[in-house]
């Protein structure tokens, strides 16, 4: 974002200036090439249209750039590098996303420093010539984290981000320190592919005490719902009254996948640990393990849209695709 000088409020930047308000781009050892969106928009109305926007740049120039680095706002990050972890398959390069909490424009905006090393990352290779960080990713304040992994916690700080489950991947100081073991590498014997059939009919229930069986119930009425996402207490408790469970029950008999993630920032869903938990894998309710809300709606939305069956998406849901999730 930048400031408009005669409001003072945000409005979206438009990068086909960037050099101008990050000169030091300038004295990079790399050539740095720019695409822009031709209308900029504010991160909070980003959607799957944008994000195959964003896997079609990457595809058309996938052979003549050593990696890419995304310039978005900080609010969608996480659900943008977490469904593009999808989208983009057996990635060989990396793809880092990055922006900043103070405006461009700002003196002390963290933008600059988050772009520059961002870009080194994107272009950092092994002695074999080979990517050091070969998947998507987010950088900010000097930490690099899997982008699968990532919440954003503080809409204040610098350190916007967090990945609860999963260490950093790299973390930058005088040098850029990278964490080997815990970084994903490509199938070196299979292409890498870009996808972009998604399916946005999924939604996320947050339970909270005393909510009402009309207000959950009114959310399964939708014909085009495929997949909801449902926000337990703890580690993965819920309430166990019989009307709640059944209103689950009947939905999952047409069909409609849930997902059972915790509200807590860390840890993982432990389904049959508590009475609620276990009525809830008792009518199918899948376990989520230690994802992210993110990980948990852009993964539906991927796996639907590729057309699989409600069956075979809980297959799939129960198994780590881009390691965005530890099962044991």
């Amino acid at each position: 974002m930048i400031e408009d000088p005669t409001t003072g409020a945000l409005k979206p930047f438009d990068f086909n200036y960037l050099k101008g308000y990050v000169p030091e781009l300038n004295r990079l050892k790399f050539n740095i090439d720019n695409i822009a969106f031709e209308n900029p928009i504010d991160s909070s109305d980003m959607g799957p249209a944008d994000w195959k926007r964003i896997v079609r740049i990457i595809e058309n120039n996938y052979t003549r750039y050593d990696g890419f680095v995304i310039l978005q706002g900080t609010d969608t990050m996480s659900y943008s590098a977490s469904i593009l972890s999808f989208m983009l398959e057996n990635l060989t390069k990396p793809v880092i996303l990055t922006g900043s909490q103070l405006p461009i424009g700002k003196m002390r905006t963290d933008g600059r420093e988050n772009l520059i090393t961002a870009l080194e990352i994107a272009v950092d290779k092994d002695s074999d010539g080979n990517a050091i960080v070969p998947e998507v990713c987010i950088f900010f304040q000097n930490l690099l984290m899997r982008g699968n992994r990532t919440t954003k916690v503080n809409a204040e700080n610098f350190n916007a981000f967090n990945s609860f489950n999963y260490p950093v991947l790299a973390e930058a100081g005088t040098h850029i320190k990278y964490e080997h073991h815990l970084i994903h590498h490509p199938d070196k014997s299979t292409p890498t592919q870009f996808h972009y059939d998604l399916n946005p009919n999924v939604t996320v229930l947050k339970i909270f005490p005393g909510i009402s069986d009309n207000c959950i119930k009114a959310i399964f009425t939708n014909p085009y719902l495929k997949g909801v996402v449902l926000e337990t207490f703890g580690a993965g408790n819920s309430p166990a009254s019989s009307s709640f469970i059944s209103i689950l029950e009947e939905a999952i008999n047409k069909g409609i996948v849930i997902v059972n993630v915790t509200q807590c920032a860390a840890g993982a869903v432990e389904i049959g640990r508590y009475q609620g938990g276990k009525a809830l894998q008792t009518i199918g309710v899948l376990s989520g393990y230690d994802i992210t809300t993110e990980v948990a709606v852009t993964k539906l939305m991927f796996l639907f849209g590729q057309g699989y069956s409600p069956e075979e998406v809980k297959e799939r849901m129960q198994t780590s695709v881009a390691g965005e999730m530890t099962v044991e």
